[in-house]
């Protein structure tokens, strides 16, 4: 099976999204995923599966599949039969034949010749052509899938007015029967309000595009002659490989992950974590590819290319949980996928009605079925969600603020309480040995905390081992990181050394004293450490703004209660829950969730069963791997600084589909019996009902601007 991700355009709703998915999988493709915000459609093909086969037979459902041209832009490929590329394309062509047969309309122009049904029907016929190949043949393909979209009731009510002028024109009664004008301007104006919402969506997804234009750069690639001198030239980034060598100068864009070998520099690195503030980079450090260099000259290696680059994680991350299906949309599309039949039944109560109940023509109650049919708008209640959630997403990875699914955006509307480990979330994570005391040679001490430490995935255990690293370290038979306690190891003589918390040493010493890591051989303390380790800066800040908001605070560590309660002093933390293993905050966790949505950040190993068991799992960018698998959503500026911006943007994100829900439901409740009370016409219906996507996407578009945190 081969994975293939593709885009297409021309989905409007949930409909669109749930057709292509059918198709999809009747064409015995796997794993599909459909997007229709974003036009991301991926799926698992089988290898002989001809990919142009899919891509034209999704074009046939009335969709246009997107490819990139050779400058990198993305172009339509529609299979239809008529040339249109887009929806803009399809308007101005339309609104050619269609002006005429409007100006008849104005009560100030009286042109005679438009008043001839037959030069009505010859502008119409176009117009309706184009109508059909799009709307019509969309229409038919949704019906076939047993999914039919918003696209069947322009085509019923455009093709109702036709036939109906076509037949009092054949029965010589032409002027009781003139609608040509209906059908015609009904589908000009809804490829205009199509054009305008795809315009308007397109807005929702301008963060995210930002950060793919970053993957297209040049690149200057460091290569050797057959003399070994050093050449220098132009390269796409695409075309990078890892290993290769790179020079960055100042001004120039990281091409792809890298690490440098030579030299210093400043790096912007907003892009990925929202900080302008430019952070140095000097040789083993790692570059993040997007980021851009400020200041100074370096050599580098590449590490990651392609799809396994930070970035397109990223990309990947976000993609992902806007394909996720948050709770509150669930309704929406149990109503959207009856929508269209729903609607199609009040059109045809609504011409019976009106004609035999109300004492109103056919024409009349015709043109009053049709404005009901072209003023309703499933698109709506489909797009109320997806449009908040990428502009939530989207603001997010802007500054920095990762979230895996569309899930952890909405439940943190509900969120009462925040948890926080302490060391390297609450504190920098930057240790220094601020003093030790040795039972055995200090020379020999320092080499056995090395060989130990070198292994370990603690922050402190870094920081030691980094401190005091040496070429000489002991070769052990076993080593292993125990969770919540430290490091244990077994030399070739079958020694036992343990390098860990107070808790590795309670059985055999007695010192009451708090040392930061004990270190034993064979069950006797030969030494201890202590570690100084600063609160970060903007913790308390935090911890402030959490509290204004009415959320409770509570330390959660596994570090000595003394320790503890110094830094709730420092902060204003409301509860303090200290010397805890990592069962034991897995337990807590549970029991405060059962009693408030919580949600925790933290950042080590030992956090990970806690952060997958908090309502929200926050972690750190620079936490460990299994902390940053385990968390729902990803802090990417090294700190705290962005948590109550995270929390709020999940809260008003929810506001805003709320919002969104309450327009689309009130929008058709109110417009369709207005409609066939017979107050709208079904010119300015086709162009309402194109505005009302068009409001969403823009009250969704508020996202990026409103103040949240």
């Amino acid at each position: 099976m081969e994975k293939v991700e593709i885009k297409v355009g021309g989905m409007s709703c949930t409909n669109c999204a749930l057709t292509i998915d059918k198709y999809l999988k009747e064409k015995g493709l796997e794993n599909v995923k459909v997007n229709f915000i974003g036009g991301d459609v991926s799926f698992d093909k089988p290898d002989d599966a001809p990919l142009q086969e899919i891509e034209k037979g999704i074009s046939q459902l009335g969709y246009t599949v997107k490819k990139e041209n050779h400058e990198g832009h993305d172009h339509e490929v529609y299979y239809g039969f008529l040339p249109f590329k887009n929806n803009l394309q399809r308007f101005w062509f339309c609104a050619i034949f269609t002006a005429p047969l409007m100006l008849h309309m104005l009560p100030f122009v009286h042109i005679h010749f438009l008043m001839n049904p037959y030069v009505q029907l010859i502008l119409t016929i176009p117009v309706y052509i184009v109508g059909m190949d799009f709307f019509g043949r969309s229409a038919l393909k949704s019906l076939t899938k047993g999914v039919p979209n918003m696209n069947v009731l322009i085509t019923i009510g455009s093709t109702a007015a036709f036939f109906y002028s076509l037949y009092g024109l054949l029965i010589g009664r032409a002027e009781e029967f003139l609608f040509f004008e209906t059908a015609a301007t009904t589908i000009t104006l809804v490829f205009l309000g199509n054009y305008m919402e795809d315009k308007s969506v397109e807005q929702t997804q301008s963060a995210l595009k930002k950060l793919a234009v970053t993957q297209k750069t040049m690149a200057n690639m460091i290569a050797f002659d057959d003399k070994h001198q050093e050449q220098i030239f132009p390269i796409e980034s695409k075309d990078l490989r890892v290993g290769d060598l790179v020079l960055i100068r100042n001004g120039d864009h990281v091409p792809m992950d890298c690490k440098v070998l030579w030299g210093e520099a400043e790096v912007n690195e907003a892009i990925v974590t929202g900080e302008s503030i430019p952070v140095k980079k000097a040789t083993k450090d790692n570059l993040i590819g997007g980021s851009i260099v400020e200041t100074g000259t370096v050599k580098a290696q590449i590490t990651a290319v392609g799809q396994d680059t930070v970035m397109a994680n990223i990309l990947k991350m976000i993609k992902n949980a806007e394909t996720e299906k948050p709770p509150v949309q669930q309704m929406a599309d149990k109503i959207s996928a009856i929508f269209v039949p729903t609607v199609v039944s009040i059109a045809v109560l609504t011409l019976l009605i009106n004609y035999f109940f109300a004492s109103h023509s056919f024409a009349d109650s015709l043109l009053r079925s049709i404005a009901v049919l072209v003023i309703s708008c499933p698109c709506a209640m489909g797009l109320a969600t997806p449009a908040a959630i990428a502009v939530g997403l989207g603001r997010g990875a802007k500054k920095g603020i990762l979230f895996k699914n569309a899930r952890s955006l909405e439940v943190f509307k509900s969120i009462k309480q925040v948890v926080f480990d302490k060391t390297g979330t609450l504190t920098t994570g930057k240790f220094s040995i601020s003093n030790f005391k040795a039972h055995i040679e200090e020379d020999e001490f320092k080499r056995i905390v090395f060989s130990l430490e070198k292994y370990s995935n603690h922050p402190i255990g870094k920081s030691i081992a980094s401190e005091w690293k040496m070429k000489e370290d002991i070769r052990w038979a076993n080593i292993e990181e125990i969770k919540g306690l430290g490091m244990k190891a077994t030399d070739k003589e079958g020694n036992e050394y343990i390098a860990g918390s107070y808790k590795t040493t309670t059985t055999f010493s007695n010192d009451d004293d708090f040392h930061n890591v004990y270190i034993s051989k064979n069950n006797e303390l030969i030494g201890w450490i202590d570690i100084k380790d600063e609160l970060r800066e903007e913790a308390k800040d935090v911890i402030e703004k959490l509290q204004s908001k009415g959320i409770k605070t509570i330390l959660l560590s596994g570090d000595k209660k003394e320790k503890c309660l110094q830094v709730q002093q420092a902060l204003g933390i409301d509860e303090v829950i200290a010397e805890q293993t990592p069962e034991q905050k897995l337990q807590y966790i549970t029991k405060l969730n059962e009693a408030a949505p919580t949600a925790m950040v933290g950042d080590g190993i030992n956090d990970g069963p806690a952060l997958a068991k908090a309502t929200v799992g926050i972690s750190l960018s620079d936490a460990s791997q299994v902390a940053m698998q385990s968390a729902q959503v990803v802090l990417m500026n090294h700190g705290l600084k962005n948590l109550p911006e995270a929390l709020g943007l999940g809260r008003h994100t929810y506001i805003t589909i709320k919002e969104n829900l309450f327009w689309a439901f009130s929008y058709n409740i109110v417009a369709i019996p207005v409609a066939a009370l017979g107050f709208l016409s079904p010119t300015i219906g086709a162009l309402i009902m194109g505005l009302s996507d068009v409001v969403l996407a823009i009250n969704s578009i508020r996202l990026r601007w409103k103040k949240v945190a």
